[in-house]
């Protein structure tokens, strides 16, 4: 696992300084603390961090082929590459280490691009191939790992995070407006946007040609829809195989091993199967909190002693106003997602045991695991209700009723339902997924920042995608949404960031290629039975798992923010979102952010994703755009 980063110039003539590779490479140590390597040959210059996993003694990147006409820096993990190498010195490749990273090179050298459709694993690489005089880049099918990129008439920059871009003078820091839209709106912001302009992500499942000045972006892979004729017992049984396989290419490591263990139906799957495959007790490692409708440790707790696991756990407390800084600086851009704390800190945990992870993020986008999909189910009859009982009744007794300090409860439940009923139906259950409507940001945005946008679409690109499946099946549609955009952009930009932050690796069986494409060939019924989600799942490890864990609802991984900011960060909101730096930014009016705080101090509404969102941006910004110095 590493931090990769370049500077490609166009014209030969134009040297790459080493400092400038140089200082790429260390804002990203904590991606790689073990080592670091450059290579710098006229105008081509190539850079790494790297986190040793696999052989630790030979490892050192950038790596070349055998005439040294190539080389590579490489950030992720192939768990397919011995097969690769063998394959490969059959045509008669030479290799000199044990990495998977050499796999790559010597496979690009045999298959060209095409190479990407041999890899299994998760990946963002950069191959200088100077027989071509022309620059290879890709990102794996899923987008597990980053990969960013700028480019303008003077040069190609890329990296593994956006904070080692801008550590170029020549790369202007400026705010994309559609980025910030779009981040308040879904509290993410989407590939192939970054939140400056001009600097963009190179999208899942693709790869990326720059040769004579001139870029080309391909998709190589893409998610299709086919449905199995098998019936329910044998999908069982190829899930659970395709599953176990996994997770066990994935205990391949040099370095200690474990697992984060939430107590959730995805992590409780994940350590059962690792328990098959390991000699020693898996470690185990859950974050918990005081507020009782937040804790999961008693479900954790009974996954680790069905397995005797070798288990640690810590309780979060309101201190989040020392992290929020450190947490920015990582995330790069501003990010929404409250579960980034509690993910930050059980990383840091774990780094304490281990290097490397594995985790159970990808299991509710692939198979229904999210309340957004029964919310849409619901949808459905609650929009055969005569419109005047809906509007006249239902929405303002719903409306009228204070939220609760609950995680969830009915209250919560209903008044998140009915906000987000009010949004197009075409836009299925990611309704429930936008936390700033169209009305709210014309109160909320200044008239300069409204102007900036020119009548950008925030729904747009999640209607791009929604054109895109190859499904006609609408929970297909839902899913493969999510897949391209809230899963890739949000949770796996989280676990990377918040891992990646304490030099540790995490990896994903879930999000195994193989399992992916077999999951989108499951009956749509089998995944969401009625109002029971991840059905197939639960049925297939009903004999693995205790019956609390097959039993429970979908939690979630999040944090107690909306009672936090009430009290504990206060004091964190009001200086983020004084009157003054509001108008100083420029960006949003400032008797509305105090009319969104005012009402959430006192109960009225719950506006903690607004809020929090405004907090981000506006900490981020002095963080990123007025220079200070991360702590």
């Amino acid at each position: 696992m590493c931090g990769i980063c370049g500077i490609i110039h166009p014209q030969k003539d134009h040297p790459v300084e080493c400092a400038d590779v140089k200082r790429m490479c260390d804002v990203m140590k904590h991606r790689g603390p073990d080592d670091e390597g450059q290579y710098i040959f006229e105008n081509v210059g190539l850079g790494m961090r790297r986190l040793s996993i696999i052989d630790l003694s030979t490892g050192h990147q950038p790596i070349y082929n055998e005439d040294r006409s190539m080389a590579i820096v490489f950030n992720g993990e192939i768990y397919n590459h011995q097969s690769i190498r063998q394959e490969l010195q059959s045509k008669g490749h030479h290799f000199t280490t044990k990495t998977d990273t050499e796999a790559i090179i010597h496979a690009y050298e045999e298959w060209g691009v095409d190479c990407v459709h041999k890899l299994n694993g998760m990946f963002g690489f950069a191959i200088w191939d100077s027989r071509k005089h022309r620059l290879f880049m890709a990102r794996d099918r899923i987008g597990i790992k980053p990969l960013y990129y700028y480019r303008d008439e003077q040069q190609l920059v890329f990296a593994s995070e956006l904070k080692s871009i801008v550590q170029l003078p020549s790369v202007p820091k400026e705010i994309e407006p559609k980025a910030l839209d779009t981040f308040l709106t879904f509290e993410y912001i989407p590939s192939p946007f970054s939140i400056f302009k001009n600097v963009h992500k190179v999208p899942a499942g693709h790869w990326l040609l720059y040769q004579d000045g001139e870029i080309k972006i391909h998709q190589y892979w893409c998610l299709q829809y086919r449905r199995s004729t098998a019936d329910v017992l044998a999908l069982e049984q190829q899930l659970q195989d395709i599953l176990e396989d996994a997770v066990k290419i994935r205990l391949m490591s040099d370095v200690p091993l474990g697992a984060f263990l939430s107590g959730g139906l995805d992590s409780s799957s994940v350590v059962a199967m690792m328990s098959r495959h390991s000699s020693e007790p898996v470690k185990s490692f859950s974050i918990g909190f005081d507020e009782s409708t937040y804790n999961e440790l008693p479900y954790a707790r009974a996954i680790a002693e069905k397995y005797h696991t070798d288990h640690f756990e810590e309780i979060i407390r309101p201190d989040a106003t020392s992290l929020t800084e450190k947490i920015l600086w990582m995330l790069d851009e501003p990010f929404g997602d409250f579960s980034v704390f509690p993910t930050f800190l059980v990383s840091e945990m774990a780094r304490k045991n281990v290097t490397v992870v594995l985790s159970g993020d990808g299991g509710d986008e692939l198979l229904a695991g999210y309340d957004t999909y029964i919310a849409q189910r619901l949808a459905a009859k609650y929009e055969t209700l005569p419109a005047f009982l809906r509007k006249a009744t239902i929405e303002p007794i719903i409306n009228a009723l204070p939220p609760t300090e609950k995680k969830k409860g009915f209250i919560n439940r209903a008044k998140r339902f009915i906000e987000g009923a009010r949004l197009p139906a075409h836009l299925q259950h990611v309704r429930w997924m936008i936390f700033l409507q169209r009305a709210e940001k014309e109160l909320l945005y200044s008239y300069d920042f409204r102007n900036s946008l020119n009548g950008y679409d925030a729904f747009g690109f999640i209607e791009e995608h929604f054109a895109q499946a190859t499904s006609d099946d609408p929970l297909d549609q839902q899913e493969y949404v999510d897949i391209k955009t809230y899963l890739v952009d949000d949770i796996l930009v989280k676990v990377d960031r918040m891992s990646m932050a304490h030099s540790l690796e995490a990896r994903v069986p879930f999000l195994d290629h193989r399992f992916v494409e077999f999951a989108a060939t499951i009956p749509s019924n089998f995944r969401l039975h009625g109002k029971r989600t991840k059905y197939i799942l639960k049925s297939a490890l009903r004999d693995e798992l205790p019956l609390t864990i097959l039993e429970r609802g979908k939690e979630g991984f999040s944090i107690p923010i909306k009672n936090w900011i009430k009290s504990e960060l206060k004091p964190m909101m009001m200086s983020a979102l004084s009157e003054q730096n509001i108008k100083e930014k420029g960006f949003f009016d400032p008797s509305c952010v105090r009319r969104l705080v005012d009402e959430h101090l006192k109960g009225q509404e719950n506006h903690s994703h607004r809020l929090w969102a405004l907090i981000v941006f506006h900490m981020w910004y002095d963080l990123y755009m007025n220079n200070k110095t991360q702590k």
